[in-house]
């Protein structure tokens, strides 16, 4: 009896909860040899191509430079921070990873997302604790269920939302307490908590709060009256939340206007998104793969036995007909607004998302579980009549799925037969009562949940392939190396470029300037004006990877990291799999080098310009109209220096020579759209010229010629380019090969080949020199600089000047000159640009979040008044009882 009392404490429960996610995950992550277990990583899509790099900056913020929090220039070209730290980085857990620096981050990442399982575990098994709801150790069946719901496990690469289910069962509790006690406070509590921990999850707890309070409303015993004022009183503590949580709430939702809230859905369709019930494959373990990933049906598996017991509740007669219908109308309404656009765009606020569609559906499984522990309490048990109506349904379902297996791209015919084989189990176990061996019935549902759990769980994660730890650790040594190489030697102020990359956040990961950037929160003016000159871009990204002189010189791109090939294994030409090479750059070899080792060189770039520098008024009333990638950089340089000569800083030039096999001939290249004259040969077009000078030779290229198209060729090597997206970019194909003959292929993937934009540039190299010296003449000399103030002189020599930077603008800078403020204004719809006078002058650049101080001040406020309101309560219930 002693030992039996033992296993029914609740902190043994609780431990319990937390520990057996953990151990079934970490035994999965160790069979996959993820480190720190092995040699390869948790890293996969997102969480290995941004979320790693973001924490890599979470971690250089608090141990380096806190001013990042707010901005920082190694986003993309520069950029608020705000909203990436309210989105991804605002968990209190990431503190775990301060111990885990440079390679061993991964390692870091992967106990962070142990601990969230644990956590999202042990937080359930407390609720239902908490509400007596289950208890003994029948709680750690439906704890394991919840923390490895099919949710969870297809988004456990996406980290950052993982904390919605440890503080959704502490909300669920709070709003309990307000229901049924009149007590506010845990539930204001744990919703601000929320709201600061991310504020994207908050915005569907806060839609799914007011289901529950609707639900637990038709629990109670109220008159409508009582029922009015305890749902006003949620109104009221949900607005006390999000006024406590305004100092990050109102700055992050101005940032959210000027970046991820212009892309907001402006129509809306009424209609299925896919046949509502393909819903059911969802319910099978292992039904999630790779393919589901972009745009799959919602994940919902929670496990068979809970399904059922969730079904069954909405027909319990033990719970009053007011509660089952308003259960019945709820799950209703989350059915549609998991398969019907408005709804679903609703929960996404007003956004589709780009991948892992249906990010809500977490909050279903939760509905699912809660209604399933209400009906499976102990003395719970159905008959053989009962068991009929069940059968049937589940017979039609698993029909339905095996005449359709085919249409189920995640379902095999092993997992139905496994599926068919728990759920038969389950229903055995609910046809017999628990008296008669209490403990063996116990032990059998956690097995059964337990077991179905892990085999989704295990299913799920096989079909997804991850980074190894010596691609990301080799890379990230590397470039942290490269980067402190150049911090040693340069000072000032100064933005790096690369020609090798392994995510556009290179620049986060090894905390230096750059020029690329993914994120949500991206600025759309970047990828705009990024696009607009021939570099590859798109509404969440940009990557600096086709730089030319012109752009390298405009940007303050003063050094450069260069991958040095290294000789395959097998020896058969070159590679560099450890740095791999993102674009052709030889006119690298007009810089001069400054540090070189095994892996990289780096270069030093003296034609750059300072982030601010004297210019020509022009610039602000500059209105570009071509699309012609290489005019627009002559254009705006040309601008900028007040150039008076008409002639572009770029000429076109003819090839030589064309070669056309198995294509038809064409006497002008660009435009053409080239076809295949036998399907089984191989199809090409080869193009030679011969610099006649010395000078930096560029070719555009049309967002058509993708990889996908065709395969492309530079002096019979392959040429190494970061895939286009939706604009024309610029590619460097010769500088300083006078008189070497440049062959250019072009081979065709498919049937035809459209050319788009393709055409030869040469750099006038002298009138680019004297346009160069001449704004370098009024570069800014920084004094001192942070991610948040730059300090400076510089001296105008002439009227009618600005001081120019490319520094994208925002309502956060703040200029003084000489002391005085300055207004700024716009530069080519995308830089900061100040209105200066001939003369020296002292100038200070000082960023502050547009709307920060307010929200601060609103949070303050509440948080003051709520507190005198909650002393006067205290005061006056002390008086009360005082004898």
């Amino acid at each position: 009896m002693k030992h039996l009392n033992f296993w029914h404490k609740k902190s043994v429960i609780l431990w319990l909860s937390f520990l057996i996610p953990v151990f079934i995950m970490g035994g999965y992550f160790a069979y996959r040899g993820m480190a720190p277990f092995g040699k390869s990583t948790i890293l996969t899509v997102d969480l290995g191509q941004q979320y790693v790099d973001f924490f890599a900056y979470f971690r250089s913020t608090l141990l380096h430079h806190f001013d990042t929090f707010f901005y920082s220039f190694s986003k993309d070209l520069g950029g608020d921070m705000l909203g990436i730290f309210a989105y991804y980085l605002m968990s209190p857990l990431n503190l775990l990873l301060l111990f885990f620096p440079g390679k061993y981050l991964t390692s870091g990442i992967l106990l962070l997302l142990l601990l969230k399982y644990g956590l999202a575990g042990l937080s359930f098994a407390w609720l239902l604790l908490k509400t007596k709801l289950q208890a003994g150790i029948r709680v750690l069946g439906f704890a394991v269920a919840y923390a490895l719901m099919g949710w969870m496990i297809a988004n456990q690469l996406n980290i950052i939302w993982l904390d919605v289910l440890i503080l959704l069962p502490l909300i669920v509790w709070g709003l309990i307490k307000l229901v049924t006690q009149n007590k506010p406070w845990t539930y204001i509590l744990w919703f601000t908590v929320l709201l600061i921990d991310n504020y994207y999850m908050a915005w569907m707890v806060a839609l799914f709060t007011i289901m529950f309070t609707l639900w637990q409303l038709s629990t109670q015993n109220f008159g409508w009256q009582l029922a009015a004022r305890r749902f006003l009183k949620y109104v009221g503590s949900s607005t006390i939340s999000a006024l406590l949580a305004s100092f990050l709430l109102i700055p992050t939702f101005y940032s959210l206007t000027k970046t991820k809230g212009t892309y907001t859905e402006q129509s809306v369709h009424f209609k299925f998104e896919y046949f509502p019930f393909k819903m059911l494959g969802k319910l099978i373990p292992g039904s999630f793969n790779f393919d589901q990933m972009p745009d799959g049906e919602p994940n919902l598996f929670i496990g068979t036995l809970l399904t059922i017991a969730f079904v069954l509740y909405l027909f319990d007669r033990r719970h009053s007909l007011k509660n089952r219908i308003t259960s019945g109308i709820l799950t209703l309404f989350f059915l549609f607004s998991l398969c019907f656009e408005p709804l679903d765009l609703l929960w996404h606020a007003g956004q589709f998302p780009v991948w892992y569609p249906y990010r809500f559906s977490f909050l279903m499984s939760f509905w699912m579980l809660w209604l399933a522990a209400h009906t499976l309490t102990p003395n719970f048990h159905i008959s053989w009549r009962q068991l009929i109506p069940i059968v049937a349904v589940l017979s039609g379902v698993y029909v339905y799925l095996g005449l359709n297996l085919s249409s189920f791209t995640y379902l095999s015919l092993n997992q139905l037969l496994i599926s068919i084989g728990m759920c038969a189990i389950a229903l055995i176990w609910l046809l017999i009562p628990r008296y008669h061996a209490p403990l063996l019935y116990d032990l059998v549902f956690i097995l059964l949940v337990g077991c179905e759990s892990m085999t989704n769980a295990y299913t799920s994660l096989n079909n997804i392939s991850y980074v190894s730890q010596s691609d990301f650790g080799d890379y990230t040594t590397q470039l942290n190396k490269s980067v402190k190489d150049i911090e040693k030697k340069a000072s000032g102020f100064y933005r790096i470029g690369q020609t090798f990359m392994r995510t556009k956040d290179d620049p986060m990961q090894a905390d230096y300037y750059g020029g690329s950037h993914f994120g949500s929160t991206l600025e759309p003016s970047i990828p705009s004006f990024m696009g607009s000159i021939g570099q590859p871009d798109g509404d969440g990204f940009v990557t600096y990877t086709n730089g030319t002189q012109v752009s390298d010189s405009l940007l303050d791109m003063r050094y450069f990291m260069t991958s040095q090939p290294v000789q395959s294994i097998l020896g058969q030409g070159t590679t560099s799999s450890v740095l791999p090479a993102v674009s052709n750059k030889p006119d690298l070899n007009r810089q001069k080098t400054v540090a070189s080792d095994s892996l990289t060189t780096t270069t030093k770039n003296n034609n750059a310009l300072a982030i601010a520098f004297g210019a020509s008024d022009k610039i602000t009333k500059l209105n570009l109209k071509t699309s012609d990638p290489v005019a627009r950089q002559s254009k705006i340089y040309q601008t900028l220096a007040n150039d008076q000569n008409s002639n572009s800083l770029f000429q076109v030039q003819n090839f030589d020579h064309v070669t056309f096999t198995n294509v038809q001939t064409a006497t002008k290249i660009t435009g053409t759209t080239f076809t295949k004259q036998d399907l089984i040969k191989t199809a090409e077009i080869k193009m030679t010229f011969t610099p006649k000078t010395n000078e930096s030779y560029y070719l555009t290229f049309g967002p058509s010629l993708d990889a996908d198209s065709g395969s492309y060729y530079l002096n019979g090597k392959k040429l190494t380019q970061y895939p286009t997206f939706r604009n024309t970019v610029v590619i460097n194909v010769a500088s300083k090969q006078k008189g070497q003959p440049i062959t250019l292929t072009f081979r065709l993937k498919h049937q035809t080949l459209w050319m788009q934009n393709v055409s030869l540039y040469k750099l006038n190299q002298t009138h680019f020199n004297r346009l160069k010296t001449k704004l370098k003449s009024e570069s800014l000399h920084v004094t001192s600089h942070s991610n948040t103030k730059i300090k400076g002189t510089v001296t105008i020599n002439k009227k009618h000047q600005v001081l120019m930077t490319t520094i994208p603008y925002s309502a956060g800078w703040h200029v003084k000159i000489d002391g005085k403020s300055v207004a700024s204004k716009k530069a080519i719809k995308t830089f900061l640009a100040v209105p200066i006078s001939q003369g020296k002058h002292h100038v200070v650049f000082t960023y502050r979040s547009p709307y920060l101080l307010t929200g601060v001040l609103v949070s303050v406020v509440t948080l003051i008044i709520v507190g005198g309101i909650t002393f006067i309560y205290i005061h006056r219930a002390t008086k009360k009882y005082r004898f």
